[in-house]
């Protein structure tokens, strides 16, 4: 763990003892310390009584020669999808078409119509009819809302509807965000706490500070700080479009860009 300077996922805390703590963990309106440590690299983790509760903490650390201190932050960033080649021997995707996918281009083509196109009504009853035979996934469905984030992250022509092309793309990236819901919501009670939220972003690529993920919270969680499967994706689908939205304006990755006020709202409103 020498100069690591990542967040610390649970498990680490999990098989490894701290070297000091406070000797009562009770709820006291102030709980003040002294350590006396020998030379190292130790990360402070600061806690109140109840979670997700505000709080105040002094730390003060003297020591005979200089020494550096850093809040333990991440880096912003997505993971880029790395293209693989297919195989020439790998059969085509009309021979490796799913039950699933089946399903839903007969949906589609019912609820399209002759163009082909979806608008964010008809996307809603599309997901919705495919999510409920998902018995394992406790969700209310998707929002109209929702679907107007998603429609907003997959039409590349503008045109404010999905063809079937940019629904399939939709899709497995739904799919994909799925896995890793149900895999953090272990009680299988359709919802996931702030705590996991964050290991499931990074889990989907996408690497936030401390200040992002209480945005986060603030934005998309409930009065209990559990976020139900709606809002999951809908948090992902506005993460994946702003990251793709900046990497497209950052023409020499400095990861500085510039905006004109037109550009700007048409960036916001529309994402």
């Amino acid at each position: 763990m020498h100069g690591n300077k990542q967040h610390l996922q649970k498990d680490f805390f999990l098989y490894n003892a701290s070297k000091a703590r406070s000797k009562t963990y009770i709820n006291m309106r102030e709980v003040s310390e002294r350590f006396r440590l020998p030379p190292s690299e130790y990360v402070i983790v600061p806690s109140t009584y109840e979670p997700h509760q505000e709080g105040e903490f002094i730390l003060r650390v003297f020591s005979e020669k200089r020494n550096l201190s850093e809040e333990v932050e991440n880096t912003i960033s997505v993971d880029r999808p790395v293209k693989k080649k297919k195989p020439k021997s790998e059969p085509s995707n009309a021979d490796q078409e799913s039950e699933e996918q089946q399903r839903f281009r007969n949906i589609f083509r019912q609820i399209a119509g002759d163009d082909m196109e979806v608008c964010a009504d008809e996307l809603k009853n599309i997901l919705n009819r495919v999510v409920n035979k998902h018995k394992d996934l406790k969700t209310q469905g998707f929002t109209l809302e929702s679907c107007r984030s998603m429609i907003a992250l997959m039409d590349t022509d503008g045109s404010g509807r999905l063809n079937l092309q940019e629904f399939h793309h939709l899709w497995k990236k739904i799919k994909a965000w799925q896995k890793i819901f149900k895999h953090y919501d272990t009680d299988q009670s359709g919802t996931i706490n702030s705590y996991e939220m964050r290991n499931a972003v990074n889990d989907a690529g996408f690497h936030l500070n401390n200040q992002l993920y209480d945005i986060i919270t603030m934005r998309y969680a409930d009065k209990y700080m559990n976020i139900d499967f709606d809002s999951f994706i809908c948090c992902f689908v506005r993460l994946e479009g702003m990251f793709r939205a900046f990497n497209a304006f950052d023409k020499d990755g400095d990861g500085i860009i510039k905006l004109n006020v037109l550009e700007w709202l048409q960036l916001t409103m529309y994402a």
